[in-house]
């Protein structure tokens, strides 16, 4: 039981860090996962009280911004309620379309807005560039966060790791 909970707990890390920039695949809480696979694996993989509260607050923390870093970046960028509001729905339209529509939805949700708003095609063209660069930075954030919990969980599985392996 506990290599197979090893081995889940380190495909469900890996596959978290990937997540963090395919937008299909929930990276964080993914990883997380990972990491209480880890714990229940064995005795001496257990996470510390204070890791457990501190990757739950990165985890919920980074979900929570991964939908708001879009429409400040539309913000940032200088566009309008119109251009945040876009940006939002055009995330969730583009939950629809995969992988694609995660990161051209909330582009085009933003210049979309801005038009409707009575803005210019400059204008509109900038608010979408802002949400793109939002884009970007909320998957770094995510897989910052997702490599900090991949180092971790090697870090505190690698003996279970060892005597799994010389037991084969």
């Amino acid at each position: 039981m506990e290599a197979l909970l090893l081995i889940l707990g380190l495909i469900a890390v890996i596959v978290g860090a990937l997540g963090s920039f395919l937008p299909v695949v929930p990276g964080p809480p993914l990883s997380y996962l990972g990491l209480w696979l880890m714990h229940f694996s064995a005795s001496e993989n257990r996470m510390s009280v204070w890791a457990i509260i501190i990757f739950t607050i990165l985890v919920l923390a980074v979900t929570v911004l991964d939908y708001l870093i879009p429409a400040w970046g539309t913000k940032r960028f200088g566009g309008t309620k119109w251009g945040m509001w876009g940006s939002t729905i055009g995330l969730i339209v583009g939950l629809f379309f995969g992988p694609i529509g995660i990161i051209i939805g909330p582009f085009l949700g933003a210049f979309v807005g801005e038009l409707l708003n009575n803005g210019t095609s400059q204008q509109a063209l900038r608010s979408a560039i802002g949400s793109f660069v939002g884009f970007i930075l909320g998957s770094g954030i995510k897989l910052l966060v997702c490599l900090v919990m991949l180092v971790y969980y090697f870090v505190h599985s690698w003996g279970a790791f060892g005597r799994l392996i010389h037991s084969i």
